[in-house]
């Protein structure tokens, strides 16, 4: 029986999620509009 080769868990490497999203992905427009909603105001 063959066994799968993953990755050494002694060699992960963490990112954020700000390193993982590319600088022209449409996420960064939603990020920046709900960073500019005033949600206390709006009472959600």
């Amino acid at each position: 029986m063959q066994h799968i080769t993953g990755t050494d868990r002694q060699q992960l490497s963490f990112q954020s999620l700000e390193q993982q999203i590319s600088h022209d992905n449409s996420a960064r427009v939603i990020d920046a509009f709900v960073e500019k909603l005033d949600l206390k105001r709006d009472c959600l």
